[in-house]
């Protein structure tokens, strides 16, 4: 199966991030534009991978001299597309534009060329390090002689046009053949006129052209035929001679098969058009004089749409039900507040307060009309100061800065008897009215720049208030739970005191609507938003008892989002010190914090984990190349060259991914296994270019390389190495047997070596040892060894049965040396072939923690750590406000004076959970710094 090309990709590191900005200042100095997501194709390109791998494989000038190198770097970085010369171009292009000054400057210390000759001209050829103002000519088309350059990808992919020369020419001999020219069948004219035409010829015709037996063929009535035609038709007729176009003879001899199944199309008739006329236009020429007659007088002609400047197609949908919303006639309204429903639902990501004036004004007067439906009052906005105001009608509401008695003043109103279910048809259409208008608002709101705007309008604060205080009817359920989704999105950009009638009004929900969980959850959320958007802090003062209450009995219930909006409303509650008198004495507060400790564990499951002590290395490979065996190197000097060197690669080296020799070390030790041979042999040696470019041949994945590595006195030094091979540990021959070599020890001044000739088999191996180690010599007759007693030592390798010199019989010792042969071989060619990466794996420890919910991934930040979140997290922070500030109010003081207790509250309320704490801590890992914070704010209070 083919191999997946690989998915060019952007890695975003810090490396990444600090290429980009030094290249960004580079181009900066220099005066020239940089664009740091290049697209090629379909694909934006990492210009850190781009310059890196350009690099590796010797720079820009050395991958442009290398035949189609530009669209291999377009394979292996995963940029190819479907016209590869046009992405190999490209490619080349954006390391020319972008990076090959960079790569002079800061690879090669040296001065890159002006922009004149570098970045404002094409990415044709090379030569970048040497190009100046006085050796560069740019290229030409007109030039006579073309440049090529060396890379087939180096030009931009252009349609080819054909040869003009003449056919012997060479060049029109390379070209492609091109079609002969169509032959058209004439198509002659076959309509009823054709006879009267041909006799009217007949007769003009003079009496020399009918003594010729051919009737002269006219064309004067052919007008469908072209003048470059007829002409040449013409030439015919003069001349006599040449083929007939009108003339079809009669004879089935004379009529060709080709031409008889043959239909000529019909003709048609060419379009015109109409000129307008005095005569067929009278009018169109009398109204232009009458113009004309006003223009000389002085008199502009009339134009009854000249009041409608910039109206012309009237207003839009927008301004229309605004207007209608304003005008105050009930059948307008009724159109206005329909469409407005829908646009500020559909269209509320563009609809604008801020784009249409007193829209929100119109809304906020048509929902306060719910006041007459249910009260005795028409409440109504006035723009006063608050002296005047004040001293105003019950119904008066200041839309400069709010009333702030209206909560007083809705208690003193007087309720109209309106019954459920039975309410008068204007009734019923004037609530519908006025909830159209507050879900309009809502809808509206919810877009951030429609909830700030619509803050600062104290008149909608009024409004809430009011719609909050209906009585308590069905039918104003939906316009409470709508006025507390708009108090949802607002209070996030408002400052509430305790005194704040809104405020005051979102507290009464809680305490008396306790039994509706969207108005206690609504309000909740309204409650713990307040100043969210803003620095002020939002001190929940004058919480009454039986709200606290409900709200710790509403963290018992299985419900998460209500559950949340409590602890949210807690946290915020419990970061005021005065707040925590209140909590102590209306709740009971060891209930509370046991159950919040309960709450870490909320949604919890046990997952595995692995945790690695030991990372997983890698075992490094053999570096040493082995010496050839003698056999080994007859057998590859009968082989001629490159075939030798393909077979000597083979025999002592192997793929390996992250492998690298060399180029020095592998052609030296090439040197040593044939040099001296066949220099007395008069053979010649392959040379060094041409043995590196073998290798390359002899395994795929073989790539010669320059690498830039800092040498030992700091300056930066070229490594010429082989990528994607090492040195096999045991010699192989061609026919796949692998070589194992001589641990016999050899005494040598001034240290004992071993012998470490290679040898294929046990036979070779012991027949070596008795005659290279042991100096016994077979009998030249029979080739068998003589029985002999001597004194023998036997040094293979570890062995310790003969250390010393011992007389025996020469066959019980190569006995006892038959069993290290059969040993070391038996072991070697039993033993399971190692791949050729080996790793120590990783050591791991294995355990089960738990896992709670985690906070959402920010998505300008994808690639962020993952953190703690959702009720786990809420009833940790609210544990650590209650540990911080409880020891900071007066009960804290009594309860040590009284009672003894050394450490209070604290003590009081987390010593009997400390050992969950730490239960906690030790198996939620994403929870654990959290409740280290907590146990540290417990010990540190």
């Amino acid at each position: 199966m083919a191999s997946q090309p690989p998915v060019h990709t952007i890695d975003r590191t810090p490396e990444y991030e600090e290429f980009i900005s030094k290249l960004a200042e580079f181009h900066r100095q220099r005066g020239t534009p940089f664009e740091p997501l290049p697209k090629l194709g379909n694909n934006h390109v990492d210009l850190l991978k781009l310059f890196n791998y350009i690099v590796e494989h010797g720079g820009y000038d050395a991958v442009s001299d290398e035949k189609l190198a530009w669209r291999r770097m377009c394979e292996e970085l995963g940029l190819m597309t479907s016209n590869p010369p046009a992405a190999a171009f490209s490619l080349k292009t954006i390391f020319y534009k972008y990076l090959a000054a960079y790569e002079i400057k800061t690879i090669h210390h040296k001065e890159p060329p002006p922009p004149e000759i570098l970045e404002h001209t094409t990415a044709k050829g090379s030569g970048l390090l040497t190009r100046t103002l006085e050796n560069f000519a740019p290229n030409r088309r007109d030039g006579s002689v073309a440049h090529k350059d060396s890379d087939g990808d180096d030009g931009t992919p252009v349609r080819e046009r054909p040869s003009e020369d003449t056919p012997g020419s060479a060049r029109a001999s390379r070209g492609l053949r091109q079609d002969p020219p169509q032959r058209v069948i004439f198509q002659p004219d076959t309509g009823p006129a054709r006879a009267t035409r041909n006799a009217s010829g007949q007769h003009a015709t003079p009496g020399g052209a009918h003594g010729s037996g051919h009737p002269t063929p006219t064309h004067s009535g052919s007008h469908h035929l072209s003048q470059p035609y007829s002409s040449h038709l013409s030439a015919y007729q003069r001349t006599g001679d040449g083929p007939s176009h009108q003339y079809i003879p009669k004879e089935v001899d004379y009529q060709h098969s080709s031409i008889l199944p043959y239909k000529p199309t019909p003709s048609h008739t060419l379009p015109f058009r109409v000129v307008e006329t005095p005569a067929n236009r009278p009018e169109v020429f009398a109204e232009a004089r009458r113009a004309a007659r006003l223009h000389m007088t002085g008199r502009p002609p009339a134009n009854p749409a000249r009041h409608l400047t910039g109206m012309e197609g009237g207003p839009n949908i927008y301004m229309r039900c605004r207007e209608a919303l304003l005008s105050g006639i009930p059948s307008e309204q009724a159109y206005a507040l329909n469409h407005l429903v829908k646009i500020s639902y559909e269209r509320g990501d563009r609809y604008r307060f801020e784009q249409f004036p007193k829209l929100l004004e119109g809304l906020v007067e048509k929902a306060l009309e719910v006041g007459h439906l249910f009260y005795d009052v028409n409440w109504t906005i006035i723009y006063a100061e608050p002296e005047e105001a004040a001293s105003g009608s019950i119904g008066e509401l200041n839309g400069f800065t709010g009333t702030h008695d209206i909560l007083t003043r809705i208690q003193q109103l007087k309720t109209k008897p309106v019954i459920d279910g039975v309410v008068s048809a204007e009734f019923s259409d004037q609530l519908n009215l006025i909830t159209e208008a507050v879900l309009t608002i809502r809808n509206m709101v919810i877009h951030p720049d429609n909830a700030t705007y619509a803050s600062n309008y104290p008149m909608v604060l009024d409004l809430l208030c009011v719609l909050l205080r209906l009585p308590v009817l069905d039918m104003t359920v939906e316009l409470k739970h709508f006025a507390l989704d708009i108090a949802e999105q607002i209070t996030p950009h408002l400052i509430l005191g305790a005194d704040d009638p809104l405020y005051q009004a979102l507290l009464s929900q809680l305490d008396q609507h306790s039994d509706d969980r969207g108005i206690a959850l609504t309000a909740l959320r309204a409650i713990g938003r307040i100043s969210m958007e803003l620095a002020e802090t939002n001190k929940l003062d004058n919480v009454p008892v039986g709200v606290l209450q409900k709200v710790k009995d509403w963290l018992l219930l299985n419900d998460d989002e209500l559950m949340d909006a409590c602890l949210d409303f807690l946290y915020q509650y419990t970061a005021v010190v005065r707040n925590l008198e209140n909590l102590i004495q209306a709740t009971h507060l060891e209930g509370l914090v046991s159950h919040l400790v309960r709450l870490l564990s909320h949604g919890a499951k046990r997952e595995p984990r692995e945790f690695t002590k030991v990372p997983e290395q890698r075992i490094a490979g053999n570096t040493m190349i082995a010496d050839i065996p003698p056999d080994l190197c007859e057998q590859l000097l009968a082989i001629e060259e490159p075939e030798r060197c393909y077979k000597w690669v083979r025999c002592f080296f192997e793929e390996d991914p992250e492998g690298q020799v060399t180029q020095i070390a592998i052609w030296q030790a090439y040197n040593k296994a044939f040099q001296e041979r066949l220099r007395s042999a008069g053979r010649p040696m392959m040379q060094a270019a041409e043995f590196i470019r073998s290798i390359t041949h002899v395994y795929q994945n073989a790539v010669a390389k320059i690498k830039r590595e800092q040498g030992p006195n700091g300056a930066v030094v070229d490594k010429y190495a082989i990528d994607g091979i090492r040195p096999r540990k045991f010699p192989m021959s061609p026919g796949g047997v692998e070589y194992f070599p001589c641990l016999w020890s050899i005494q040598t001044q001034p240290m004992t070596v071993k012998c470490l000739t290679w040898l294929a088999s046990p036979e070779q191996m012991w027949e070596h040892i008795l005659t290279q180690h042991l100096g016994v010599n077979p009998d030249p007759e029979d080739k068998m060894f003589k029985r002999v007693t001597g004194e023998y030592t036997c040094t293979w390798a570890a062995c310790q049965k003969y250390p010393v010199p011992t007389k025996m019989d020469l066959f019980v010792f190569a006995a006892h040396v038959k069993l290290h042969m059969i040993q070391a071989y038996g072991t070697y060619y039993n033993q399971p072939k190692k791949p050729s990466r080996q790793v120590i794996p990783a050591k791991t420890i294995s355990f089960s923690g738990e896992t709670t919910a985690v906070a959402p991934r920010d998505p300008n930040n994808p690639n962020a750590p993952i953190t703690a979140g959702g009720i786990p997290l809420s009833a940790t922070l609210v544990l650590r406000n209650i540990a911080r500030n409880v020891v900071k109010t007066d009960g804290h003081e009594e309860l040590v004076k009284t009672e003894g207790e050394t450490k209070g509250w604290n003590e009081r309320l987390f010593r009997a959970l400390r050992p969950r704490l730490y239960e906690v801590m030790a198996d939620n890992r994403l929870l654990a710094p959290h409740i280290v914070s907590l146990l540290q704010t417990i010990d540190d209070a």
